[in-house]
């Protein structure tokens, strides 16, 4: 097996491209490539530089970490009959919040392209390849895996919305969170809403960035008609342990419908929430 160790530079990047580096390895060993960075390759990738989408990633802040779990700081809502018991907790919410420990940690989060036959005999375009559609694969895999990781956090509480009132549940949300001291700054929405239910909509996006340097990530993991509202750069943190791999790997049945040489991105992330109490996942009322 052909396997190397690309490391960063000051700048947090090789001189070499994560598909530069694969082609030299795969030109050497075609049938046990395998490159090592220690970095991130998501952070590598590029297709988007002139057309920018803001991604998961980009909302959080970063917190460099092992691949054992990590302990942190939490605050969350009050149990029954607690609130009463605190000082001015009718007026300032969060004095009335459990402060507590949680664990977290990371997990490998893995995707792979086939290389059409007849590629890698121009390894200047088998780079082009690995960069430009690898690489876009793994950002679409780890948005997914992060977007998952706040829909399914069990303390992140609901804000449900009757008919037509998409937009009012987002800006409850918003309220909510300002009653707790802090900002929304961040929606995860599906395309579907950003385009017809927010995009030239009475300028309620450029309003929302003006007053709460707002940002909005859209994909598809987030259903239509829900969002995820939140002041993510200080409720929430990527966990990364500057650790990823591209390698000719054998991928798990079903990935692809024919045969061919696959290879695997494998990046090691994770979140940790310390505030659910500054998030609130946004829902249709009907929805089941």
């Amino acid at each position: 097996m052909s396997a190397e160790t690309a490391t960063a530079g000051t700048s947090g990047r090789t001189h070499e491209s994560p598909g530069e580096a694969f082609a030299r390895a795969f030109a050497a060993d075609p049938k046990g490539a395998e490159v090592s960075f220690d970095f991130a390759v998501t952070e590598a990738h590029e297709p988007t530089k002139d057309r920018p989408r803001t991604t998961v990633r980009n909302l959080l802040k970063t917190r460099t970490v092992g691949e054992e779990a990590v302990r942190f700081w939490t605050e969350s809502r009050p149990g029954p009959g607690e609130a009463e018991l605190v000082n001015e907790s009718g007026i300032r919410r969060e004095a009335a919040f459990r402060f507590g420990m949680a664990e977290a940690g990371v997990q490998p989060i893995r995707t792979w392209v086939q290389i059409p036959d007849g590629l890698a005999d121009d390894p200047a375009e088998l780079a082009a390849f690995i960069d430009y559609r690898l690489l876009v694969r793994a950002a679409t895999a780890e948005n997914q895996v992060l977007t998952y990781a706040l829909l399914n956090h069990p303390e992140i509480a609901r804000i449900t919305y009757s008919g037509d009132g998409y937009v009012n549940g987002l800006l409850s949300a918003c309220d909510e969170i300002e009653q707790s001291g802090a900002t929304a700054h961040a929606m995860i929405v599906n395309p579907t809403d950003y385009y017809h239910r927010l995009l030239g909509h009475d300028g309620l996006l450029a309003e929302l960035a003006a007053g709460n340097g707002m940002k909005v990530s859209r994909n598809r993991w987030v259903d239509r008609g829900a969002a995820i509202v939140g002041d993510i750069s200080v409720a929430a943190r990527l966990l990364d342990a500057r650790r990823s791999v591209i390698r000719v790997e054998e991928p798990p049945a079903g990935t692809f419908a024919r045969p061919g040489v696959a290879v695997c991105a494998e990046v090691w992330e994770g979140i940790a929430v310390h505030l659910p109490t500054l998030f609130y996942v946004v829902t249709p009322a009907d929805a089941g």
